[in-house]
Formats: C-alpha cells, structure tokens, sequence
C-alpha cells in the first residue's frame, strides 16, 4: 500500500509537515538521513516557545510528539531517488524501495564554505548568516559583515540595530560606489576594502579579521552569505528554480514545477530560520492534504 505523502528531510519544515498530515489521518513516511543543516548552531532563536534550544533537543521533542500518530512513521534513512509520478511515485531509500502518492521535499540548501582561513571552523559559532536568529547574543559588540557585492549592502544598515560598531568587508572583491561610501560613513559605518588573509579565531571564537598587509581589524562576530546549492536529489528531479537558485513553488500550494511534488522550507526562499520553515511545512501540508483528499474522494479510495 502507498504511502500517501513522503516527506524528505527531518528539520523544522519535514516534522511540521508530518505533524500536520499526521492530524489529517494521512499515511505518511518520513525520511531524514541527516546530518542537520543547522549542525554548528548550537540553539535555536526567534521561535517562540522554544526560543533557546538546542536543535537536537527540538528534533527529539518534535519525533516523540509524533508518536502519537499512528498513520506517521519516520525511518533515518536517506533518498536515494524519486521515480514514476503524481500518485505513483517510487523512492528509492538507503532502507529499501517505497510507494508514495505525493512527495514533501524539505531538504534545506548546502551552504558552501568560503575558502578563508578560519571561516569553516567559526561558522555557526562566531559567523552567522541572520542577525534576528543570533544577534542578541553577541549585541554591542564588534561586528563585520562580509560583502560579495554590492547588492548585497542593503543588509547592512539593519545591522546598526544590534551594534554601533560595524565594518563592512569587501576583500577587494569589487569596486565600492563613491555613494555607498558615502552612505555607510553618514551612518558611522567603516568600509574596509582590503583583501582578507584569515580570520583570527581560537576555539571558533572570533577576535579579529587579519588583512593582506597585516592589519588586524577587531571583529567579535562576522554575518556572511556564503554560496548556497540544492542538494543532488533536487537537481536529479530537474525542479525549476529562481533566479537565485532556490526551487520555485506555487505561493498558494506550495508545488513545485513537477505534479504531486512539494516543497518546503529552506531550499525555496532565501527568507531561512527555523520558525519560517516550519510555517511553510505546515502550509505545504495543508495544501498537499486538501489536494490529495478530494483526488481519493473521487476515485472511490476515501
């Protein structure tokens, strides 16, 4: 018997997800292989109720509350690949072969690490990428923001809210419009053009930001937006995608460009905390369900 809804990926979105299809009385399976994409943070903000929390103990919480639905069972395995189509999908698992008749996607996005010295080893815990996921802690501080482009200094004006001392890092990577200059020095925001040589972190935690010539620049905390990829099983299903490389979905039911394929969460939005990727498994649930009811209704299986 298919499984009416597979969702792929165990974080915020998937387990909202099920938890939804779970109270609809669907049949569902879901799959987490891990590791979390989230794996070098060490508490969740910005979610109420569990503002605080280590990630780990959210995914526990959230896997015993679905025990009491019967019609969800989560395996920790892996997909491999998704064949055939809506209403007849079949996944390959690193625990066997399945049958589902819709598929939730809510696998995140690989975040590449910048090739800077010291960046992997701080990321997550002096390096962020969201301020109203990590700010608090390190307010008034000495903060930098990493910028690969000029689109990207629209983020840092809001940075002023956390801390007066910010400095914007370009590492020479391009040429800074005498107005933005102009710009950031009206609002008592440093601009430091110079090429980054290592960042000066013992343990991961972030003392300064070592320049080409030498120069140590005081830094506590530094927000990047390194690169982003989908992860293979995104490619493979050859969904369409933005601009920016994040999986398109309808905004009402949340499918994606292939029939009976949802998505969820952190791979469709660069919009990416734990309480909006919930929000959007929850959405995508709903929508799947109402969906799939009424196609079972009329075909006499409901």
């Amino acid at each position: 018997m298919p499984y009416d809804a597979l969702i792929i990926g165990g974080g915020p979105a998937g387990l909202s997800a099920a938890v939804a299809l779970g109270r609809a009385r669907k049949r569902v399976l879901l799959c987490d292989s891990g590791p979390r994409r989230n794996t070098a943070a060490i508490h969740i903000h910005n979610f109420v109720t569990r503002d605080g929390t280590p990630p780990d103990t959210f995914r526990q919480v959230a896997r015993q509350q679905l025990e009491q639905y019967p019609s969800v069972e989560v395996r920790d395995a892996g997909v491999q690949s998704v064949a055939g189509s809506c209403g007849a999908f079949h996944v390959t698992t690193s625990s066997g072969v399945v049958e589902a008749r819709r598929i939730l996607l809510c696998v995140g996005m690989v975040d590449e690490m910048l090739s800077i010295e010291g960046f992997e080893e701080s990321w997550g815990r002096s390096i962020f990428q969201c301020p109203y996921c990590h700010g608090w802690e390190v307010r008034d501080r000495r903060w930098g923001y990493l910028a690969r482009s000029v689109e990207a200094f629209h983020f840092v004006p809001v940075l002023r809210g956390w801390t007066r001392d910010v400095v914007v890092f370009t590492s020479g990577a391009f040429e800074v419009p005498a107005e933005a200059l102009a710009r950031f020095d009206a609002r008592g925001i440093q601009v430091e053009t110079r090429a980054i040589a290592r960042l000066s972190a013992p343990g991961g935690s972030l003392d300064s930001v070592v320049l080409a010539d030498g120069v140590s620049v005081p830094c506590e905390a530094l927000f990047a937006h390194p690169p982003q990829r989908q992860v293979d099983l995104v490619r493979d299903l050859a969904l369409a995608l933005d601009a920016d490389g994040f999986v398109r979905v309808d905004p009402m039911t949340r499918e994606t460009s292939v029939p009976g394929v949802y998505a969820a969460g952190d791979l469709t939005s660069r919009m990416q905390a734990a309480i909006v990727a919930a929000a959007t498994g929850t959405h995508a649930a709903g929508m799947l369900n109402h969906e799939l009811t009424d196609k079972l209704a009329a075909s006499g299986l409901l």
